[in-house]
């Protein structure tokens, strides 16, 4: 399944790398120091999918014509109402006060990789046209093994436009073995022969 696929190659971008992974790398070991690790990454999972979720919030943290001090005290209320701790309601004060809350969502996503990173695994990011079943990622967890991959984490997403087959993404490679690309090679290769 994974293994007929085409691999290329794509540059990696490492978590501690450039702004966001300076802001992520900060709240890591601020967390670790503090023993609020799980917590803190938790969280920051919570806030990037309500980042995700919400295009009022979005729209407050990427308007940079609003006044810093109105989008701080609107992030940081919407973080109280929600439960947030007081750890990453410091952090993301400090967010606002540097006026980077444009890029908050790309800091949670480098804490993310920093975080998987420091864990020893590797992140798979696995498209299907469907759902896949506890069969099918039992299957793909395996092929992975086989390539080498033992600590894995499996990321899903559905896209449809696939047709069939998977699309996973083990760092800089892209095994494509989806129904679309096959069709695609094809179309080509009797394109080629006429």
């Amino acid at each position: 399944m994974v293994a007929s696929g085409v691999t290329t190659a794509q540059p990696v971008a490492f978590a501690s790398n450039g702004l966001e992974g300076r802001y992520a790398t900060a709240l890591y070991d601020l967390a670790a120091e503090q023993r609020q690790l799980d917590a803190v990454l938790d969280e920051g999972a919570a806030l990037a999918r309500l980042i995700d979720e919400s295009a009022p919030l979005r729209t407050v943290l990427e308007d940079r014509r609003l006044d810093i001090l109105v989008s701080r005290k609107a992030v940081l209320a919407v973080l109280e109402a929600q439960g947030f701790g007081q750890t990453l309601r410091n952090f993301v004060g400090v967010v606002a006060d540097n006026r980077r809350l444009s890029v908050l969502r790309r800091i949670l996503a480098a804490l993310d990789a920093l975080a998987v990173s420091r864990r020893g695994e590797v992140v798979a990011e696995v498209a299907s046209a469907y759902p896949l079943t506890p069969e099918q990622r039992a299957q793909v967890q395996a092929r992975l093994a086989e390539a080498g991959y033992s600590r894995i984490n499996i990321r899903e997403r559905v896209d449809s436009s696939l047709l069939g087959g998977l699309v996973v993404r083990v760092g800089a490679k892209l095994y494509d073995a989806s129904l679309k690309t096959r069709l695609f090679r094809l179309h080509y290769a009797m394109k080629g022969a006429a």
